[in-house]
């Protein structure tokens, strides 16, 4: 059975205004005794595990990962082989904070095993990058990427972020055609969300943050795939873009509901079994995280058995997100009945809105349903 493997880092040198992940800033704990604990869970699942299994991909995320020190990252690449069969050519993917490497240490993260970065650009513009709270400049971006380069790296990623407040169709252009310029074979392009619980909802609460009109924000959107595709990129996803043979392998294992093992305080995993499948959480706390697992337990918060039902949505609105769509005749026989006959009638108006599409046994969302798409997949719920 081929996994998915992720390691959440929940570290930062600063929580960004806009952020609702798991993070934590300036913490006093030890790189080394979190890590201790990570591989301790990463040991007890291990055992839990019923068939044999290899992992195709492996994740760093956060947080901020690329704090970590390259030897402790090795430690974890080497348990993923030694407990999860990590295959020789898996995917091995760092989240970098432009703000927190150098030239030698992107080399030792090469040296590690990481195959893959993800840079958490978000701007190139230093305004916004000072409006978001995040820690690094719009020099310090490229020259971050231009030294992944130096370091050998020729699977690199590009986060950004449009519809920030202040921020016009025009400037996102030239955001756009910054990142083009780079040349990364990856980029991923996010909507601002104001997320509850953040400083950004408190000013927004306040009157105090000017986002973009609708049909500024729709605008970014368009702009994202008419740019980027006329200069070489797939649309695979509603919110990524890849050039030929590097689409992300571990994101797409998400969508495509590939089972996936997350370690870390906060981490989030699929079992295919029992059932339908089943979704579980590690308790967020870091403290709580690591005083279970000196007990020998496993610092579970919420542990949930899908239904059929819910497999199907899933299976629809995880499916619906990439360009392939979901293929039909595959559906009825994971679940032993047709899309039609359980969601036909309830999706009957947004066929007719033109928002699904249903082309050679494939069903996808159309030009217009990727701008709505959260108007589609709440039918599947």
């Amino acid at each position: 059975m081929d996994i998915s493997l992720y390691v959440h880092y929940p570290f930062c040198l600063r929580k960004c205004l806009y952020c609702a992940f798991n993070s934590v800033a300036d913490s006093s704990l030890r790189s080394e005794d979190y890590v201790a604990g990570l591989l301790g869970e990463m040991e007890l699942r291990s055992r839990a595990i019923k068939q044999d299994c290899a992992a195709v991909t492996l994740y760093f995320g956060g947080g901020t990962p690329s704090l970590l020190a390259p030897s402790l990252v090795a430690r974890i690449v080497d348990a993923a082989g030694s407990l999860y069969a990590l295959k020789a050519d898996a995917e091995i993917t760092l989240e970098c904070n432009p703000g927190t490497v150098s030239g030698q240490l992107l080399a030792d993260f090469r040296s590690a095993g990481i195959n893959r970065l993800s840079i958490g650009v978000q701007s190139f513009d230093d305004r916004m990058l000072q409006r978001l709270g995040r820690v690094h400049t719009a020099r310090e971006a490229r020259d971050a990427f231009t030294l992944a380069r130096e370091a050998g790296f020729v699977n690199l990623g590009l986060d950004l972020i449009h519809s920030l407040p202040g921020q016009t169709p025009d400037m996102w252009e030239k955001e756009l055609l910054r990142a083009c310029d780079l040349a990364p074979e990856h980029v991923s392009v996010y909507g601002l969300a104001v997320e509850e619980g953040t400083p950004f909802a408190s000013l927004e609460k306040d009157g105090m943050l000017s986002l973009p009109e609708e049909d500024d924000a729709v605008r970014m959107f368009e702009l994202s795939t008419e740019i980027l595709c006329c200069r070489g990129f797939e649309h695979y996803e509603i919110s990524n873009f890849a050039r030929p043979g590097f689409r992300s392998r571990h994101n797409s294992g998400y969508w495509k509901r590939v089972p996936c093992l997350g370690f870390g305080a906060g981490a989030h995993s699929f079992y295919p079994e029992p059932a339908h499948g089943m979704r579980c959480a590690t308790t967020e706390r870091v403290g709580e995280y690591l005083a279970a697992l000196q007990e020998g337990e496993l610092p579970h918060r919420e542990q949930r058995i899908l239904d059929r039902r819910e497999a199907m949505a899933e299976r629809l609105f995880l499916g619906l997100r990439m360009s392939d769509g979901v293929d039909l005749q595959a559906f009825a026989a994971e679940f032993g009945v047709s899309f039609h006959e359980v969601f036909g009638e309830g999706c009957a108006d947004i066929f007719k809105a033109g928002l699904l599409e249903l082309r050679d046994g494939f069903l996808r969302l159309s030009r217009n349903g990727l701008l709505l798409s959260n108007q589609v997949f709440v039918r599947f719920l």
